[in-house]
């Protein structure tokens, strides 16, 4: 089959990209970006969605004697390299503090890691330090371009793992060497089997299934063994589409790694702009307390305003909330993982603010979304006062960035609860110096059980 220019141009450098091209900022923002995923994973897979994931992937995603075979992350016990891209996606999405980009509305590196770690566990050899980097960057930029091009010829809007498959794809094929044939039919079938789930269902009644990125690693993950057994898939549009094109002709020269933005908060990006808000109010007004504020109102727009859950029985309810997490944030004074645990899902308080919300939906805020998110906040007090913010973003944006002391703070803070204060250093250390040794050491981490010795790792 003759591969057209465009698609032909992706697999060339999709096959051929070195560390030897990536730009300095670009290395440092990959670093950045493993380090992060990595304490959200640590955080995630101590939920329930992570255990049950896991548990589906050693029953009926089992390795056999004779197939390859990759471990669990943060867990040791070997999978298929399907299952445990699997089951770490899920893990990763399950706690909802991971990366994203505005455009896509949606998530790379919750695929993009757990496959990486999938392919280079079964692989013979590990891969250098660089050439993990290289696949970490690789695997965001054809993740966040297949979910740009996505939402440009589609028109429903479809979770990440509709399109953060084919990067999981990709990667494969690069890791398996397949040639420009079998790693176009691979893009193929991952684009014709990654889930294509309507995001805002689960908006409208959040549950496990979350972000689909578990089932688009998988997809992506099985499309390349498929692709390299001689399984032929459907042309991956998103890719080879005259409609689509500029969106692929940059590659290598615009790097959309750097224009992910990391989460300060464990929930929806689309609920972070009302908690800032409030919370500004919260400093601004110092003494203040909750039970002053009467009810609250949150300006913002259509898609936030959809996440309307205001007495969340569940932890994934809550992060796929804005009354929720808005009022937590107000009464306990910051929003982390405690305030999704299940002491905090029934303090009165949270619920009253919660439950009291008023949501209102904003014609100026709409026009400006997806490329930017934004929100007011009032207090309504209940001596007669109201207290209104100013039009607020979220953090973490490459316009308004978190400082990378803020970025180990929260990667220390996720990961010591389960890996410890000795076992999240050294992980710390291995990333900030991967350009510079193996990967042997980082994948003996990540890929063994929270108890096994650090030394034993090395």
């Amino acid at each position: 089959m003759k591969i057209e220019a465009q698609p032909a141009a992706v697999l060339a450098w999709n096959r051929s990209l070195a560390f030897e091209d990536l730009p300095g900022e670009v290395v440092l923002q990959a670093k950045r970006c493993l380090l992060d995923l990595i304490g959200v994973a640590a955080a995630g897979v101590r939920t329930p969605s992570a255990a049950i994931a896991g548990g589906i992937a050693q029953a009926q995603m089992a390795a056999g004697p004779a197939k390859p075979a990759a471990r669990l992350l943060l867990d040791g016990t070997r999978v298929s390299p399907a299952g445990a891209a699997y089951a770490g996606a899920v893990a990763i999405d399950s706690f909802d503090a991971h990366d994203g980009h505005p455009l896509t509305k949606g998530h790379a590196g919750v695929a993009v890691l757990p496959a990486l770690l999938a392919y280079a566990d079964a692989a013979p050899q590990p891969p250098s330090g660089r050439e993990l980097l290289t696949g970490i960057v690789l695997g965001y930029e054809i993740a966040t371009r297949a979910g740009i091009a996505l939402h440009a010829t589609a028109p429903d809007y479809h979770t990440s793992g509709a399109w953060n498959a084919l990067a999981c794809a990709a990667l494969g094929a690069r890791v398996l060497g397949l040639d420009d044939e079998a790693a176009w039919q691979a893009l193929g079938i991952a684009e014709y089997h990654g889930p294509r789930s309507q995001m805002m269902r689960c908006v409208d009644h959040p549950t496990m299934v979350k972000d689909g990125s578990g089932w688009g690693a998988h997809a992506g993950v099985s499309a390349a063994y498929l692709a390299q057994a001689g399984f032929t898939g459907a042309p991956a549009i998103t890719v080879s589409s005259l409609e689509v094109a500029e969106i692929w002709s940059d590659l290598g020269s615009r790097w959309r790694i750097l224009e992910q933005y990391f989460k300060p908060y464990p929930v929806c990006r689309w609920a972070q702009p009302a908690v800032e808000a409030a919370l500004r109010l919260v400093r601004e007004n110092a003494g203040l307390g909750a039970s002053e504020i009467e009810r609250i109102e949150i300006v913002s727009f259509h898609e936030a305003v959809r996440l309307a859950t205001r007495r969340p029985a569940t932890s994934d309810e809550a992060q796929y909330s804005l009354p929720y997490p808005v009022a937590a944030a107000v009464v306990r004074g910051q929003l982390g993982g405690e305030e999704l645990q299940q002491s905090a899902l029934e303090d009165p308080e949270i619920l009253r603010l919660s439950e009291s919300m008023v949501l209102t939906e904003s014609d100026a805020h709409n026009a400006r979304f997806p490329a930017e998110r934004w929100a007011e906040a009032v207090f309504h007090l209940k001596d007669g006062r109201n207290l209104a913010s100013p039009p607020c973003t979220t953090r973490g944006d490459p316009s308004t960035p978190l400082g990378d002391g803020e970025l180990q703070q929260k990667y220390r803070a996720l990961a010591a609860p389960l890996l410890g204060p000795a076992r999240s250093a050294v992980i710390e250390e291995a990333v900030a110096g991967l350009d510079g040794e193996g990967s042997s050491v980082l994948l003996g981490l990540l890929l063994s059980a929270p108890e096994v010795r650090v030394a034993a790792t090395a």
